[in-house]
């Protein structure tokens, strides 16, 4: 137990003396604080995207079911002005009406819908721009360890300008700046 303790309080004195562990510990708590940080804010964005792609198809539904309303009401139309010796004129007004009522309703609703695939489309884009600086900050990390392992300087410089591209990443996605690459997006995809 004392051959354990005695390893302990040396790596611990040595960890003190060595400028480059200590580097690195700052620069891992850093990183890793704002990649938790960089989580959450991925996982509100998700949740807002699903709720967007709801509203999307929501719509979509609804823009069918007025198509399909419209278009039993055209037949109808069509039925009436085949059939004589009926008061044609009242129900040709009335569906003709309805026609009309339907088409500028399909129009709202299809613009909504676009709208809500835009948001979708949109808020996407920061998913994927949180999703590259969560894969640059986990690199980092992991180089951080390895630097610590080897004590190569150039290694922690190295390590600390990924680190450093990764929350430029997360805090232009924060500021709702895109800086979204689609090459790194279809590799991480």
């Amino acid at each position: 137990m004392n051959d354990l303790q005695e390893t302990i309080h040396d790596s611990v004195e040595q960890s003190g003396k060595n400028k480059i562990n200590s580097r690195v510990a700052l620069f891992v708590a850093v990183t890793a604080t704002f990649m938790a940080l960089c989580n959450v804010k991925d996982g509100n964005i998700v949740q807002a995207m699903s709720q967007a792609q709801a509203h999307s198809i929501d719509a979509w539904s609804y823009f069918q079911a007025k198509s399909t309303k419209q278009n039993n009401a055209e037949n109808t139309l069509n039925i009436i002005k085949l059939q004589n010796g009926i008061d044609k004129e009242e129900l040709v007004k009335k569906y003709k009406e309805e026609i009309s009522r339907y088409e500028k309703e399909k129009t709202e609703i299809k613009t909504q819908a676009e709208g809500f695939q835009k948001e979708y489309e949109d808020i996407n884009l920061f998913d994927d721009q949180f999703d590259e600086t969560e894969a640059f900050l986990t690199i980092s990390i992991a180089m951080f360890g390895i630097t610590s392992l080897t004590q190569k300087k150039w290694l922690l410089y190295f390590s600390a300008g990924v680190s450093l591209m990764g929350i430029i990443l997360g805090v232009t996605a924060f500021m709702n700046i895109s800086l979204h690459s689609d090459f790194i997006s279809k590799i991480l995809g």
